[in-house]
């Protein structure tokens, strides 16, 4: 990875071994490798119940009764629960609580869980879900998303005035939330439609190219390998401790209590191996059934989906249906857009009110317009329910407004780097909803320097051209050249980074130093969720960086230390990370203190004088002050120990606002670029990526492995969405809930990736960093399918790209 400045976490770290800066090796990572790393799968308990959820078959139903008592006879069974067994609250939600722990009146999308089985065996368990006898009335499906959102006539999946979310999101209907944007012309006109049209009418008079097109994207699955699963242990005080694979313990926490009956205090949950998360663990999955299994039977139960009822058990990202119109000058310069974008969240509102916000504020990228008219809604349907995925709102906008520019691009016959360039934002411009970029945003520079990265080289120069390996299709031997042509796309993403709308979004982290064996240890304990992201590694390589103690241990996370938020929405680096930072900042100042008390460190010294560097109080001035092994004294034998817990909260962000969509919302903005090179066989629809380069503003690199492994994977996810990875959704029912049938790239899909990092730090940020996880999500997936186009010169509106959309057949 090449830089463009100095680092400054590797100066930070100069000192320190495997400090800020560095890539020390994750502590997980070897028993990963080996298989010897214990998934929440793999836990197991002596004399343990298994515990299976009976799903419905229907997408819509009413459930007129249930009768359970067959499955009762089977031996063996020790449990079968209804939702008349739901001690506490009968629904749940991830911000809002309208989705039933088991399913009461009627079912909403298929795969709903309906009662619940605990038994000694998971085949017995099996048996007696098979004698659970559900009497349904199935109704029709409410699958359109643009009719939930546009016609009122279209039956409600839920009841009409039965739910309220928020008196601002212009919930009715099927609408979870509508927002508009309104800018420039729009601003004044805005909500009376005719007066809109008119503005819009004389912006198009004033344009030198239009281009105006409909887009899909279409329902991605998270693919995590690990599935849902967990072990519930009930204990002796009434309560229950869950080991669960979660992103976001104390969000669980909060849903699982009111359902269980219970204070908070009597649930205690453990992290438990999560193997793979992407937003698809943010919603509770077996957590509030295995609970209510192991409190009703006295037993410690392990729930395990298998991979079919994973695809039904945990939300997608949304898909969603774009209409897109640009208008621009002869020169490039853009007049105006508008954007009607549609997301589907299911049958339950999980983050969608959150995805509308993200999709809508950052609708048409980051690009200067002045006027702007923006209609986005998030609707209920009966189709399986969406929530959070990375990239989360903001993947569909880019495909869409990263089409518009090729499109518009090519009408002006202008280079599509060029038209970007020409309207590329940077730090002091605002967003369509006024909020100022108050950080660097080198997009000008970033495109550039994608342009000008060395090419792949050309079929005719490898060694050997027709090697299968080398083309579309590879070594199935479905060509050997014929109808090959190779295509250049480009791709830009602007993505929020943390939490957004004025969420209270906060990290606790606490960090003991003491000293063992005559050495300093230091302990950190967070409830952040260890998704495979690396942060485990960062938060040690922070304590070592603020500490100068190379010893250092994480604490497995879980809820007897506050909330560190969600690993989502690329935050766990900033808020976590600046949480352990500031705990660290705090042992270091009481140690500080110690040693004013003790006399160890002369009365004219301040704090900006000292520093803790390789186990040792030092002096700016004085050099070597102590040990610390000397001031604190060994722990075990009465030395002092030193302790400290804080919160970091990121600047406040606010609300958009209903009418016009303005507001501060965003803590932070990260940005990639990226350039794809494909092969096409044009005859047959196959694609070969041959490369997928990037260039990504990160802000400060803490640990250049881990960051490049973010920016590949995220990268190759976006891969997937531009060409294989799609739920097929038929009358709201999954036809391909299978690993068989819904594809995902693999080592010989994924091109090798050329990456580029500058580092612009964000002054707001701890040490200037710059979430990194999901801004290359965003713009792998326009690049790739821009590429296609190139290649084919077909229109491609939809992602992913089908073979039959490359060969113009219509299926």
């Amino acid at each position: 990875m090449a830089t463009t400045t100095a680092p400054t976490v590797t100066d930070l770290s100069s000192t320190t071994r495997d400090g800020l800066g560095s890539s020390p090796r994750r502590p997980d990572g070897t028993l990963k490798v080996t298989g010897e790393f214990a998934y929440s799968s793999d836990m197991w308990m002596e004399d343990m119940l298994w515990g299976m959820t009976l799903r419905s078959p229907h997408p819509h139903a009413k459930i007129l009764g249930i009768d359970i008592t067959e499955a009762l006879k089977v031996p063996g069974v020790e449990a079968v629960l209804t939702h008349e067994d739901v001690p506490g609250a009968k629904c749940y939600g991830l911000e809002y609580k309208d989705q039933p722990v088991l399913a009461f009146g009627k079912v909403r999308y298929k795969g709903e869980p309906v009662a619940l089985v605990a038994a000694d065996h998971p085949e017995t368990a099996r048996r007696a879900l098979e004698r659970i006898k559900v009497d349904y009335e199935v109704l029709p499906p409410v699958s359109d998303s643009r009719r939930a959102a546009l016609d009122p006539e279209y039956p409600l999946v839920h009841e009409e005035g039965t739910l309220k979310i928020h008196e601002e999101y212009h919930q009715s209907g099927n609408r979870v939330r509508y927002q508009p944007i309104r800018t420039g012309g729009f601003r004044d006109v805005a909500g009376e439609k005719e007066r809109e049209r008119e503005v819009l009418d004389a912006l198009r008079a004033q344009a030198d190219a239009v281009v105006e097109t409909e887009y899909e994207v279409g329902m991605q699955d998270q693919a995590f390998l690990g599935p849902e699963s967990g072990l519930a242990v009930p204990e002796e005080d009434g309560g229950v401790h869950l080991y669960v694979a979660t992103q976001w313990l104390h969000n669980d926490l909060w849903q699982i209590v009111p359902c269980l009956g219970l204070p908070e205090d009597k649930v205690r949950m453990t992290m438990a191996g999560v193997g793979g998360a992407f937003g698809g663990r943010e919603d509770l999955s077996m957590q509030i059934h295995g609970a209510l299994l192991a409190l009703r039977t006295g037993k410690p139960v392990k729930i395990v989906y298998n991979r079919e009822e994973s695809f039904y058990g945990h939300v997608h990202r949304h898909p969603a249906k774009m209409r897109f119109e640009h208008g621009a000058k002869a020169d490039g310069t853009l007049l105006y857009a508008t954007l009607e974008i549609i997301v589907d969240g299911g049958a339950y509102a999980s983050a969608t009110p959150a995805v509308v916000g993200v999709a809508s504020s950052l609708g048409i990228g980051p690009y200067e317009v002045p006027n702007v008219l923006v209609d986005a809604y998030g609707v209920y349907t009966t189709n399986p329910p969406c929530g959070a995925m990375r990239g989360f709102g903001a993947v569909q906008a880019c495909f869409g407004y990263e089409s518009q520019m090729d499109k518009l691009a090519e009408k002006l016959g202008m280079h599509p780097v060029d038209l970007r360039i020409k309207n590329a934002m940077s730090q002091g411009s605002r967003i369509i909803t006024g909020q100022e970029l108050h950080s660097p945003l080198p997009m000008a520079d970033m495109l550039q320097r994608a342009r000008d990265l060395p090419m792949p080289a050309d079929r005719s120069a490898l060694p050997d051209p027709s090697d299968l390996r080398t083309l579309p299709g590879g070594v199935a031997g479905t060509t050997h050249g014929e109808g090959v042509v190779r295509g250049v796309g480009y791709g830009v993403g602007l993505k929020n980074l943390c939490f957004s709308e004025g969420f209270d979004d906060y990290s606790t982290a606490r960090v003991r130093l003491e000293i063992v064996a005559g050495e300093p240890n230091v302990l950190v304990h967070t409830a952040a969720a260890e998704v495979g992201q690396g942060l485990v590694t960062v938060k040690g390589q922070i304590a070592r960086t603020e500490l100068g103690v190379e010893n250092v241990a994480i604490n497995p996370s879980d809820t007897r230390v506050g909330s560190a938020g969600s690993s989502s929405a690329s935050r766990q680096s900033y808020m976590t990370g600046g949480a352990v930072k500031l705990a660290c900042e705090a042992v270091r100042a009481s140690v500080f203190a110690i040693a004013r008390e003790r006399g160890v460190v002369p009365a004219d010294r301040n704090d900006a004088d000292l520093s803790l560097t390789g186990g040792k109080l030092v002096s700016a001035t004085d050099g070597v002050l102590t040990s610390l092994a000397d001031l604190l004294g060994e722990s075990a034998s009465g030395g002092t120990v030193v302790e400290e817990t804080r919160e970091h909260h990121h600047r406040p962000t606010e609300m958009i606002d209903p009418v016009l969509g303005q507001g501060s919302s965003h803590t932070q903005f990260g940005m990639c670029v990226h350039r794809a090179v494909v092969d096409v066989d044009v005859e047959l629809g196959l694609v070969k990526v041959v490369a997928l380069d990037a260039v990504q503003d990160v802000g400060n690199v803490l640990h250049p492995q881990q960051l490049a492994g973010q920016i590949q994977g995220a990268s190759t996810q976006g891969l997937g969405l531009a060409l294989m990875e799609e739920i097929q959704v038929k009358d709201s029912e999954i036809r391909n809930p299978s690993f068989t049938d819904y594809l995902i790239p693999t080592i010989l899909d994924t091109p090798p990736m050329r990456i580029e990092v500058l580092e612009h730090p964000d002054p707001h940020a701890p040490y200037g960093l710059r979430g990194a996880g999901e801004p290359p999500t965003l713009s792998s997936t326009p690049a790739i399918v821009a590429a296609v186009r190139d290649a084919t010169g077909r229109a491609l509106t939809h992602a992913p790209v089908r073979p039959e959309d490359i060969v113009g057949i219509d299926l």
